[in-house]
């Protein structure tokens, strides 16, 4: 959660944000693409805890109060999306602009695995294998026009950009690999249930973590199957690597969720140990994680309004009618890598004591205001 906020500052504040993308290796540096490439690790992660998560609330439910809990959250969250997040993002009540990204993502995977739940455990597990592992059979595919079929191929598989009415509607995260990263997630979460030994829990996880990474650097160095998107020799060893790490996100490919997710299990087979110190005190996040991306949206887009109004531009510039990185207004406004850096460590900061709080208050009133468990 802290580097997603790395990268949504570097959207509202990297000059080259308004002009080049971070990871086309034909305009960037090797600082810059790895500002973004550490951040590839969010999303997946996000998407697979909260399968994990889902199998923990579910333990000592039945599957049809989990299924109403993931529908009606689901729901919630595309909501959120809609008409929370896309507010925030553009400072315009008008909503001209509907950025179908990583919170549509999970709340229509919840939908999702609300039937899935239905399944066996090992039918479910089996079903995010074939999506993820076989989703990539699909990047040929496409539907031609605007119609109907063609933005619901798109919802599925196929990132695009629709006109909608006065509106524009992207879709930045396909649903397909994301419903199947949720459902390895929510199979994922048997080993943490009650009565699974710590030691077999955290092997399991690094077996599955090391053949992940295995997986990603065999078959990316074979030039195999998993991503649309082929590496190539550049001219110095760091671009090289660059390139052999560059992969697609939109929609995730097998390549990049293996790259993402494998180093992401490791991870979480460390991380059990280490209760203390800064890693109890930034978990204060991850307790309140709506509020805190909600939070970090809005200030961020705030402080980026005050920072193109210090530099000449009217406050307008900052109230969009299109995706942030794509106004023609913003053209030569931003900051270097170093500006980035620095209001990234300011707004987490800034969060930290908001959040802190934000926790303790639902902690205590929970039970009393059951909407607290939505934000």
């Amino acid at each position: 959660m802290i580097l997603m906020a790395l990268d949504h500052v570097r959207d509202y504040f990297h000059a080259d944000a308004f002009v080049h993308s971070p990871t086309d290796l034909a305009h960037t540096t090797p600082a810059l693409f790895f500002t973004r490439w550490v951040t590839h690790y969010c999303a997946p992660v996000f998407v697979f805890l909260a399968g994990v998560s889902a199998r923990l609330y579910g333990a000592t439910r039945s599957r049809r109060d989990l299924s109403r809990f993931l529908l009606t959250r689901g729901l919630w969250l595309v909501c959120v999306e809609l008409f929370v997040v896309s507010l925030f993002r553009t400072f315009n009540p008008a909503y001209p602009f509907w950025n179908l990204q990583v919170i549509w993502a999970i709340g229509v995977s919840m939908i999702a695995l609300a039937a899935m739940t239905q399944l066996s455990e090992r039918a479910l597990l089996a079903t995010g294998l074939v999506i993820v592992g076989a989703h990539d059979l699909l990047d040929s595919v496409h539907v031609a026009g605007d119609g109907v079929a063609a933005f619901l191929w798109a919802l599925l598989h196929d990132r695009r950009v629709f006109a909608c009415g006065h509106a524009t509607v992207r879709v930045s995260y396909p649903l397909l690999p994301w419903i199947g990263t949720m459902a390895l997630g929510y199979a994922c979460g048997r080993i943490h249930l009650a009565g699974w030994d710590t030691h077999e829990r955290r092997r399991s996880l690094r077996h599955a973590g090391w053949a992940a990474v295995a997986f990603f650097v065999v078959v990316r160095a074979a030039h195999g199957y998993g991503d649309p998107a082929d590496w190539a020799p550049q001219t110095t060893i760091l671009f090289t690597l660059m390139s052999f790490l560059n992969v697609t996100k939109y929609p995730p490919s097998l390549l990049y969720l293996t790259m993402t997710l494998g180093p992401a299990l490791l991870f979480l087979a460390s991380e059990e140990r280490a209760a203390e110190g800064l890693s109890a005190r930034i978990r204060v996040f991850g307790r309140v994680p709506m509020f805190y991306y909600l939070a970090h949206i809005l200030l961020i887009h705030v402080l980026a309004t005050v920072a193109a109004v210090a530099s000449g531009r009217g406050p307008s510039a900052m109230v969009l009618a299109s995706d942030v990185t794509d106004a023609p207004m913003l053209r030569g406004y931003g900051f270097g890598l170093a500006a980035v850096y620095g209001i990234w460590v300011v707004v987490v900061a800034a969060l930290y004591p908001c959040c802190k709080w934000y926790d303790g208050y639902k902690r205590r009133h929970l039970t009393e205001h059951a909407w607290l468990s939505y934000l």
